[in-house]
């Protein structure tokens, strides 16, 4: 055909890293400690739940509502009503999306038209600036800076602050979103209230809307809170709160998320649902529905797998962090989520000129040549990054603890190996601590 095919929504964006990155992977035998994904089973009562859902009653093989299983919208519902201190009505209140990454997409194309500014907090997960685009928007950055720490100390994520003047300087009579992730992938800094508050008194100050990623809430360690923005006053009216089951009960295959708000946004969400994919898989919501309320009857005591996991994984996240210091490395230590950052500055001196493009981030060469010569992946964290910032985290990359050898909720992974690794990739070199 002589015809442009693609839209011009699309230019720009075709590109994806991640498809890089999995497929190098995919070519060589690695440890995968780059993508986010457990690698252990859901709790057993959430296994059951959709064992259950799959050979009980047979009308879950059809259609349930549009806008989520009414069981399902319910519990979300009572559950995050108590949390956020809001009367959730389940009809109005509540969407159920595939994903959270589908609650994002509605939301961008529900809410942000052509030629509205998106305030981006980077590092960002990567799927923000394209969605902005897509929708017509302009994406505006403001990092993320590490504060000066002692000498031999590691760095924490914590540390890693906003500007409060800069912030403010990204706010115009153009912004109509700045969109939050806490905790922060790839980062994973947990906000503080002060943090949200500053955030939260400039969209009220200028009429903007916050959509805030929230799905590592149960994700965070060392006695760190987690606070929902949209809990502070006067942000309920301006929040859209997304969430993933998929993140919460260790599934992210089931593609099951949400987005809570105010009817007022939340209309024009379903809108866009309703003329996109308009419904999500019965089965899988039914499960996620009965996990909820089995945690609803445990929430806040040892039983509860909001308790386990976090101190499960926060074990995980304390051995690689031994790990990454044995081999050179300075990770940075994460209050949440799934992942830390850690620091090659040092290999960077060392070994400057690695093979890739002349414009080519090191942090995206160095992590090419350790899938080749180390097979190990990480993720680069540049790919978090706008263009023009990315020289400022070229030399991080991002590593996933969530791997585990005894599970969260009984049983064992069905790794033979220790996870995460005692073992750092194969062969002689600065990266290689052996098997493990």
């Amino acid at each position: 055909m002589t015809k442009r095919l693609q839209a011009r929504r699309l230019d720009g964006i075709d590109h994806n890293p991640w498809v890089e990155f999995v497929k190098l992977a995919s070519e060589a035998d690695v440890v995968n400690l780059g993508q986010g994904f457990p690698d252990f089973p859901p709790p057993d009562f959430a296994v059951e739940a959709f064992q259950h859902a799959v050979s009980g009653d047979f009308m879950l093989n059809q259609y349930t509502k549009a806008f989520g299983y009414p069981p399902l919208t319910k519990i979300l519902a009572s559950f995050f009503g108590k949390l956020l201190g809001q009367d959730i009505d389940p009809l109005k209140n509540v969407l159920v999306t595939v994903g959270a990454y589908g609650a994002l997409f509605t939301a961008f194309q529900a809410l942000v038209d052509e030629g509205d500014e998106v305030i981006i907090i980077e590092p960002f997960f990567d799927c923000y600036e394209p969605m902005t685009l897509m929708a017509g928007g302009r994406p505006v950055f403001v990092s993320l800076k590490p504060s000066p720490n002692q000498d031999g100390e590691l760095d924490s994520s914590s540390s890693w602050q906003l500007d409060p003047t800069e912030l403010a300087s990204k706010f115009t009579s153009r912004t109509k979103a700045l969109i939050l992730n806490t905790p922060n992938n790839p980062l994973g800094k947990v906000f503080s209230r002060a943090e949200l508050e500053l955030v939260a008194s400039l969209c009220q100050q200028h009429d903007v809307v916050c959509i805030t990623d929230e799905v590592y809430q149960w994700l965070v360690y060392d006695g760190c809170q987690h606070v929902s923005i949209a809990t502070l006053p006067g942000m309920w009216e301006r929040t859209l709160t997304i969430g993933s089951a998929g993140k919460t009960f260790s599934a992210t295959g089931w593609k099951v998320g949400w987005v809570l708000g105010p009817d007022s946004l939340l209309k024009h969400l379903r809108t866009m649902h309703q003329n996109s994919i308009f419904h999500c898989p019965t089965q899988a919501q039914a499960a996620v529905a009965q996990s909820f309320e089995r945690e609803q009857l445990h929430f806040g005591q040892p039983s509860s797998y909001f308790v386990q996991l976090p101190q499960a994984i926060q074990r995980c996240r304390d051995h690689m962090i031994q790990s990454l210091k044995s081999v050179g490395l300075r990770p940075v230590i994460p209050q949440g989520s799934y992942f830390l950052i850690t620091d090659i500055s040092e290999f960077k001196s060392k070994m400057p000129n690695l093979p890739g493009a002349a414009d080519e981030p090191y942090d995206r060469r160095f992590v090419k040549w350790m899938i080749k010569n180390k097979g190990l992946m990480a993720i680069p964290v540049s790919i978090f990054c706008s263009v023009p910032h990315q020289e400022l985290f070229d030399h991080y990359i991002r590593f996933c603890f969530m791997k585990v050898k005894d599970r969260p909720g009984g049983g064992k992974t069905s790794s033979s190996l220790p996870m995460p690794p005692a073992g750092m990739g194969r062969g002689a070199g600065p990266i290689c601590v052996g098997a493990g």
